[in-house]
């Protein structure tokens, strides 16, 4: 296959993992806003905790440049990934597509050939809306299905390929992602970039939607004294349901499912629905009820081990233990934080203890979405609901 010149723009997940991946065969240029996210990505470093990222980019041959400018980036391009953060608008009820919609104008502006490919997250009908207003045939949407510490992993071995557009174009892009990943014979999808768009909020929500029924199945058996863990093996031995994605946690988290989900309720607003909406309010009562849990024991201190959502990450936007945390403090009990990933001396207005003996011995109760050996020593202060020591 000819080389492709290619510019991403936004290096978070999304946009990092796929610069790799494609930088393995083609010359790639990966601009971003903030200086040391460059620096660090032209000393390759990876910005982000991510295992397979940070072999790659130590120890791999690639073709990448990190640069803070964008219009130079991209005016050279035949392919532009755009992969700019979209995040939840609660005020507006909907996502800030923003920034995504300034870099496509911005490389329509500068350059009259490249496939403009989407991998934000945006709302059901945002590409031919776009499309349609900025007066385009080369803009595509292909969503990410990545998981948090895992990104370049989940690219090189992909469930699936989904490119939202039809043609030489999006055959393209499809072939590239096809090239740059190890696992052969993806299975890839070409449909409109409507359907391409519903794909990933639906997945994502089903996901969510996992998520809250084994924490409400969990929270069941806790209120009545049962074995949650047996409730759940049993449950899983259905073939049709099965023993993955089941481990019990305070609530869904991190950068995807807490939008997604809002998102797709938001795109709901004319259709009837019941099962969108309950998937969003059983986040909150989840929390309430873990919480409720937690101030029952009477604790004068609460610790809070670690504020990341997953082992082998260190994003904590939007984790779940965060809102466990507003509602014991709003009881008037005292938190304290370990998280070795937080360089700060308190975390919204509660302190960050950066050694552990101390943390330890200063809690009365440990609260840890995910438990780990380093806790061992304190199991009997300890507060989780991993039942099965995974994420």
């Amino acid at each position: 296959m000819q080389e492709t010149k290619i510019t991403v723009v936004g290096i978070g997940y999304v946009g990092l993992s796929n610069a790799v991946l494609l930088a393995q065969n083609n010359p790639v240029t990966a601009v971003d806003v903030t200086p040391a996210r460059v620096d660090m990505l032209n000393a390759r470093q990876s910005p982000i905790v991510d295992a397979e990222l940070a072999d790659y980019l130590a120890t791999r041959d690639l073709d990448l440049t990190a640069t803070l400018d964008g219009p130079a980036a991209m005016a050279g391009a035949d392919l532009i990934f755009v992969a700019t953060p979209t995040n939840y608008d609660p005020n507006a009820n909907f996502f800030d597509t923003s920034s995504v919609e300034a870099v496509v104008e911005q490389a329509l502006a500068v350059n009259d050939h490249a496939t403009i490919v989407i991998k934000s997250t945006i709302p059901v009908g945002f590409t031919a809306a776009l499309s349609k207003r900025l007066g385009t045939d080369r803009l595509l949407f292909s969503p990410e299905f990545l998981r948090e510490g895992r990104a370049l992993y989940d690219n090189l071995h992909p469930s699936r390929i989904v490119v939202g557009g039809d043609g030489p174009r999006a055959a393209q892009v499809a072939a590239l992602l096809q090239q740059g990943a190890l696992k052969k014979d993806v299975d890839t999808l070409f449909t409109g970039p409507s359907e391409a768009e519903a794909i990933k909020l639906f997945a994502n929500t089903y996901l969510a939607m996992r998520v809250a029924y084994f924490n409400e199945l969990d929270s069941y058996a806790m209120a009545h004294g049962m074995d949650s863990r047996a409730i759940i093996d049993g449950v899983g031995l259905d073939p049709r349901i099965g023993s993955h994605y089941n481990n019990p946690s305070f609530g869904y988290g991190g950068y995807c499912l807490p939008k997604d989900t809002k998102q797709l309720l938001a795109n709901y607003a004319k259709v009837p629905q019941n099962i969108m909406q309950a998937i969003v309010d059983a986040n909150t009562t989840r929390k309430d009820f873990i919480a409720d849990q937690i101030i029952a024991q009477g604790p004068e201190c609460v610790g809070i081990y670690r504020l990341t959502m997953k082992t082998g990450s260190d994003n904590f936007r939007d984790s779940s233990v965060q809102g466990i945390m507003k509602r014991i403090k709003a009881k008037g009990i005292e938190v304290v934080v370990f998280e070795p990933a937080l360089d700060a001396p308190e975390f919204f207005g509660s302190e960050v203890v950066h050694d552990i003996a101390a943390f330890k011995a200063r809690a009365n109760v440990i609260v840890a979405n995910r438990a780990t050996d380093e806790l061992a020593d304190v199991a009997d202060k300890v507060f989780s609901r991993d039942l099965f020591g995974q994420d």
